[in-house]
């Protein structure tokens, strides 16, 4: 057989790997606290939730979740370290449940995180980029337009190296956490101001009895998880970073400490400053909220000013998800598990074609919604942020299973505490909450049981999971080869039918 040619090996490599040794743990904090968007979740996600519990006791819900995040990311990471792969939550659950599952899993990690993605755009069209550019330009400005400008300005960072969007997703993340510390610093000052116990008591979280705690644990459940989603996206760049034993791990935990602590000191001082109308304005008020309650001591300009970041913040949500999609989808074209087309890089390490795969689904849903004239903050917005959170919380239950699985196979080189402890803690506490918040969308979307979202969403999610899992199935009996290289990243790029293996 004739030897490949240096320049053949060399292109292969290329095309099927990411760029490595490019991020450092402040760019891959900067990364997932983007995609978390602080301001966004201050100004939409606490109001909607108080308003949507009638409980003032999210600054608990805040530190509980993180608290749950913490021990769920001991055995996670240490999943990281034994599996390296851009797939994370389908290389976990393929390695830990088996192939077939993962498959399933990565259907549903891209539903998950698309819907989150897509929502960006409700959020920054509807409640920033057409209200202001009314404002500026003198007339009413479809909530297409700015969508479409958002759009653009996502599909061209991402389908070029994550060193560029970096650069962007710091800058906006800084400026939008800065702003949220200074808003809430000037309403800690205001004259009168001071801070409402209850906000900060466990029996305010629980309501008048065991119903009533179990559907309120549900909702905030969802919300808490819909403010931290995209923490787990750490793991996303393993490939890409630099000494990814220790960046990965200082990323997250150092990003899920700075943001619990940005909102649970932001939505204190705003559940505090609403004082006792606090329920009547964060449902009449809703984004405005926080907002208004900043004037009062800056003045109107801060609510522009606000509002402009809150749109800069969105679009960094929405480019920060867009790299994470790109590169799931990515580590699925590299072990062939869909197109490898999909599995090839630029010569700098970008998945291009994976970005644009996602740019064009995007295009499609926007010009979709627009059509069918639905509300892109009611419709594309909480619809699509909530059910991104109902996804993430059961996407994080499914691999801390998995993690529990995986070392209970393969339990050398983790302690105790890693392998075992913490993931069963974290898999039993995650069990309960994902049960709660099933049981509880209708309250969460304001339906009634067995209607609309609450029934579509996981009817949808289930489908999706079904699906997957049976084209898992259908590899493991057509495609062998394929099948065995499932969740092995890089290493199914020589041991299944790649780009790489056939030049090999």
């Amino acid at each position: 057989m004739r030897a490949p040619s240096p320049s053949a090996v060399r292109e292969a490599s290329v095309e099927n790997a990411l760029a490595a040794n490019r991020l450092g743990p402040f760019a891959i904090g900067s990364a997932i606290a983007s995609s978390v968007a602080p301001l966004t979740v201050v100004t939409l996600v606490v109001p909607l939730a108080v308003a949507a519990t009638g409980l003032i006791a999210f600054p608990v819900a805040i530190l509980m979740v993180a608290a749950i995040l913490m021990i769920y990311a001991v055995g996670y990471l240490a999943m990281a370290r034994h599996i390296p792969n851009a797939g994370a939550f389908y290389a976990y659950v393929a390695q830990g449940l088996g192939r077939p599952a993962g498959v399933g899993t990565s259907w549903f990690a891209l539903a998950t995180y698309n819907s989150f993605q897509l929502c960006c755009y409700g959020a920054f069209s509807a409640a920033i980029g057409a209200p202001l550019l009314s404002d500026w330009l003198g007339f009413n400005v479809p909530w297409l337009i700015p969508a479409l400008l958002a759009w653009l300005l996502v599909a061209v960072l991402g389908a070029n190296e994550v060193k560029v969007s970096g650069v962007v997703l710091v800058l906006l993340v800084v400026a939008e956490t800065i702003l949220v510390a200074l808003y809430s610093l000037a309403i800690m000052l205001s004259s009168g101001f001071s801070f409402n116990g209850a906000a900060m008591s466990v029996g305010a979280l629980t309501g008048p009895n065991l119903a009533a705690l179990a559907a309120t644990v549900g909702v905030l459940a969802v919300q808490g998880t819909t403010s931290f989603a995209g923490i787990e996206q750490s793991v996303v760049y393993i490939e890409e970073s630099k000494n990814p034993k220790r960046t990965i791990p200082v990323a997250t935990y150092v990003t899920i400490a700075t943001i619990a602590a940005v909102y649970w000191l932001s939505s204190w001082v705003q559940i505090s400053a609403g004082g006792p109308q606090i329920l009547e304005r964060a449902a009449t008020e809703a984004d405005n909220l926080f907002f208004n309650q900043a004037a009062a001591v800056l003045g109107a300009w801060s609510i522009t000013l606000g509002k402009i970041l809150l749109g800069t913040g969105t679009l960094a949500a929405a480019i920060a998800f867009h790299q994470a999609i790109a590169r799931y989808v990515f580590a699925l074209g590299r072990e062939g598990v869909l197109p490898r087309v999909f599995g090839r890089t630029t010569i700098k390490g970008a998945p291009r074609n994976a970005s644009m795969a996602q740019s064009a689904l995007a295009l499609i849903v926007l010009i979709a919604y627009a059509i069918a004239g639905w509300d892109p903050l009611v419709q594309l917005f909480y619809w699509g942020s909530t059910s991104g959170g109902v996804g993430v919380l059961l996407l994080y239950t499914l691999t801390s299973i998995s993690v529990v699985a995986f070392f209970a196979k393969n339990a050398r080189g983790e302690n105790l505490w890693q392998r075992l402890v913490a993931p069963l803690i974290a898999t039993v506490v995650l069990l309960v909450v994902a049960w709660l918040a099933l049981d509880n969308l209708p309250g969460l979307f304001g339906v009634d049981p067995g209607s609309g979202p609450a029934l579509v969403v996981p009817v949808t999610l289930l489908l999706v999971f079904v699906g997957g899992t049976v084209w898992g199935l259908v590899l493991k009996g057509t495609n062998p080869r394929v099948y065995e290289g499932i969740g092995r990243g890089t290493r199914s790029a020589t041991a299944s039918a790649s780009g790489l293996s056939t030049i090999l």
